[in-house]
């Protein structure tokens, strides 16, 4: 079923429940997008593993070997990959979904549907790639022989938490790149320097205790430390940091969808 055929197909209804009965064009959407992304790629979803893989071996060499960054008594490729995966997921993520209602303007201005679908579609196809990518920090866990405890079970709702904060982006910074184009050239300059304000190479324990707070008011904060927290260290996660990061991620939620419907209506006049 084509894109025209199957928005004919849906009755016009509202809200949330609107992104539930169009559940098939957003299926439709993420594996457009999934296929867009490998499309004529030699590695296909091979580059999936290759980013966070490279980038766990540079800061190996660099952060634990010269800079001797400390792991928490963990070894440092493993410390490492297990913020990578996330961060990687979220980096993605944000770098498809903001641009994605202006790189679909022929579909914008033509259809009527609910224009989260795009941004939404951009982050399940960005899952994907975290779920090939994990095969590989398996694969760490096994060679460090590192043993999971029942406190992995945390790892999906602190998934949920992610995938609720990345979408809390990328809805208000696609709406606002609809009529800001900077934002998307900005971007990959505000991933950099928010990657250096997570702690992906290098634990929470090294910010000041003075500072903690203001520190964890960035929900990737704590989201990447009860990762390693729950996966790595066997323990559960810090429940304030995390909470904390779970009412910044709802806020944000509520604030920016709210945004989004608004700037909706004027998508198809100046996109």
């Amino acid at each position: 079923m084509t894109l025209d055929n199957l928005e004919k197909a849906m009755p016009p209804v509202s809200g949330w429940r609107e992104l539930v009965a169009r559940r098939e064009l957003l299926w439709t959407l993420t594996l457009r997008e999934i296929r867009v992304r490998y499309k004529q790629a030699a590695l296909g979803v091979a580059w999936a593993i290759l980013q966070p893989l490279s980038l766990m071996v540079v800061f190996t060499v660099f952060f634990s070997f010269f800079l001797r960054i400390p792991s928490d008594g963990v070894p440092y490729p493993l410390f490492v990959y297990v913020a990578l995966l996330p961060w990687s997921f979220f980096a993605t993520a944000l770098s498809s979904a903001i641009p994605s209602l202006t790189n679909s303007a022929g579909l914008v201005t033509k259809v009527y549907f609910p224009r989260e679908i795009l941004p939404l579609a951009s982050i399940m196809a960005a899952a994907v790639d975290f779920a090939v990518a994990a095969v590989v920090f398996l694969g760490l866990l096994f060679h460090y022989r590192v043993g999971v405890t029942l406190n992995v079970l945390f790892v999906p709702a602190i998934f949920a938490l992610q995938v609720a904060f990345t979408l809390g982006v990328a809805l208000f910074l696609s709406a606002l790149n609809v009529r800001y184009r900077d934002v998307r050239h900005a971007l990959p300059l505000v991933i950099q320097i928010w990657m250096f304000v997570t702690p992906v190479i290098y634990p929470v324990s090294v910010v000041p205790e003075r500072y903690r707070l203001l520190y964890l008011l960035n929900p990737m904060a704590g989201i990447i430390d009860s990762y390693r927290k729950a996966v790595i260290h066997g323990v559960p996660p810090d429940w304030s940091a995390l909470g904390l990061g779970a009412f910044v991620s709802a806020a944000l939620v509520v604030f920016s969808w709210r945004y989004f419907r608004r700037a909706e209506r004027t998508f198809a006049d100046i996109i």
